[in-house]
């Protein structure tokens, strides 16, 4: 098989103008708007890419066609549909592809998220546990939708650099990975999380809860249970602020 054929994607398959709509949460596809997320989506999965927008107002355009003429993927030039389908004034380029299935590795660590309800936290979740190299995340639902361009684009790519699945509850996921370690970050957890006093298990799961209510008490008795020490000035940490010091700490153990 000569190199120009292994490049081409069965679901590379052209789209008419009347096909691309404003996101919805059922279709088979979604988008990423702005420059730098759809060059990471044609970098890590250009086997997935259904086209490129580019707009009139773009600046760099011959590096973003030789990019896609190198990986075999479509490219056009669209200022409407580029302002149709996002919400940004400021948005040149855009990726249409298609919704990916992901299976999470059994020998790596993993990040849990139970709930998650705010798009932009959970894209800036995947973007920190990317930078930490924790690069398998499990929802639990209902949670926010990982495929909305809100959140591909607070990931700013970093969605299509990892594995996700979606479980249907705790236990579900629990029962699939049952050789990792469990740690359930807790207002009231029992131990403190600190650098030196951190556990360092060869597999780990970091669960965390909605970012309103966290993880009710029943998960006291799943798994080491940890809090991280804060200023009682504040009543919590933010989510997403959390997820990076648990994965920071969890990943630089010595």
């Amino acid at each position: 098989m000569d190199n120009k054929k292994k490049n081409i994607h069965p679901t590379n398959r052209p789209m008419d103008h009347q096909q691309i709509k404003p996101y919805k949460k059922d279709s088979d596809y979604s988008y990423t708007l702005g420059a730098f997320p759809t060059y990471e989506l044609i970098m890590a999965r250009p086997n997935i890419v259904r086209k490129v927008l580019v707009h009139s107002a773009y600046t760099d355009i011959d590096k973003i066609k030789e990019l896609c003429k190198e990986k075999y993927i479509p490219i056009e030039n669209n200022d409407k549909i580029i302002t149709k389908i996002s919400d940004k004034e400021n948005c040149y380029v855009a990726g249409v592809f298609d919704k990916f299935d992901c299976e999470l590795s059994y020998d790596k660590p993993h990040i849990v998220l139970v709930n998650p309800s705010n798009m932009g936290n959970l894209g800036t979740i995947l973007r920190s546990a990317v930078g930490f190299g924790i690069k398998d995340i499990a929802i639990i639902l209902p949670g926010a939708d990982v495929f909305n361009p809100k959140t591909v684009r607070s990931s700013m790519g970093a969605l299509f650099r990892l594995n996700h699945h979606r479980y249907t509850s705790f236990e579900e996921y629990r029962q699939q990975f049952d050789q990792h370690e469990i740690f359930t970050f807790m207002l009231n957890g029992e131990h403190t999380l600190t650098l030196q006093d951190c556990p360092k298990p060869k597999l780990f799961s970091l669960v965390f809860g909605n970012e309103a209510t966290g993880l009710d008490d029943s998960y006291l008795g799943v798994g080491t249970s940890i809090v991280i020490p804060q200023s009682p000035d504040v009543d919590s940490l933010n989510l997403t602020i959390a997820v990076g010091i648990g994965a920071y700490v969890f990943t630089n153990l010595k």
